[in-house]
């Protein structure tokens, strides 16, 4: 039962989907049980991706044959993902690209990241991550519709286990106090990560049923490579995660998750 009450917690925390009233009385908040939620980020995965994914497949079927008709789906489904989560993890590629871009200095960089205004880094990093993310979309459908939004769905849940490896293998820095991942400070348990994983596992199983394995291997390692990246320039700059840091590793995760795809699907299917 608690599992169930710290899945509604995480979707409350890191979505728009309204639990209030008796539910949301019901769920509860501690500081302890977002901690615990943190198993559960890749099944919020699982409710933005399929949402997104339906969304994306309803809008290629409504739409006329026109070469136009997977960009508009995939800009529907992009701007229908932001509504749904209220740009939670975009907020925080933003904050980071300022933060890194704006300054070598460690700390001055982490002092531009609490400013809740968006500079040029911000701007630019969110206008290319839309871009990349629609550009891929549209070559996938290009391969398949279904293929495209079995895409969205297992990106959404895999790109947000890799945020938990940086919570796991990394110290927080920062202002804990004003930060967006003070109650995931303290490292995640091994408990909660073998937890995210048994979201994620099945989603990708799914995937490998509509489509051959090896392609979202290619998925999963395009991810990984996101994820490792991320790690380094972590390192190397700040010496450790902010909630910033989580959102941006979710954010080029997913994308690269689609790059790694597309390059595994063979010439004569795409």
């Amino acid at each position: 039962m608690n599992a169930v009450r710290n899945f509604f917690l995480a979707v409350q925390f890191f979505t728009r989907i309204p639990v209030t009233g008796a539910l949301a009385d019901w769920v509860g908040f501690s500081p302890a049980m977002l901690r615990a939620s943190a198993a559960h980020f890749p099944g919020v995965g699982w409710l933005v991706g399929a949402l997104t994914a339906t969304v994306f497949f309803l809008a290629m079927h409504a739409l006329p044959p026109l070469p136009a008709a997977p960009w508009v789906a995939a800009i529907a489904s992009s701007i229908f993902s932001v509504l749904l989560t209220g740009a939670f993890h975009e907020d925080g590629l933003a904050d980071l690209a300022d933060g890194l871009g704006g300054s070598a200095d460690r700390e001055r960089a982490l002092d531009i990241m609490k400013d809740s205004r968006i500079g040029s880094y911000g701007t630019l990093a969110l206008v290319l991550a839309l871009l990349a993310k629609t550009s891929l979309l549209v070559l996938l459908a290009q391969c398949g519709i279904t293929l495209a939004a079995t895409a969205l769905f297992a990106a959404h849940v895999t790109s947000r286990l890799m945020p938990l490896f940086i919570v796991r293998t990394m110290p927080h820095v920062g202002d804990t106090a004003r930060s967006k991942s003070k109650p995931l400070a303290e490292q995640i348990t091994t408990s909660s990560l073998l937890a995210a994983l048994l979201w994620t596992l099945p989603a990708l199983a799914l995937a490998a049923w509509l489509a051959p394995s090896v392609w979202w291997l290619a998925g999963v390692l395009g991810a990984l490579a996101g994820l490792a990246w991320m790690w380094r320039l972590l390192r190397r700059r700040l010496g450790g995660f902010t909630g910033d840091a989580l959102g941006a590793t979710q954010q080029l995760s997913e994308i690269l998750f689609y790059l790694g795809l597309l390059l595994a699907v063979p010439a004569q299917v795409a």
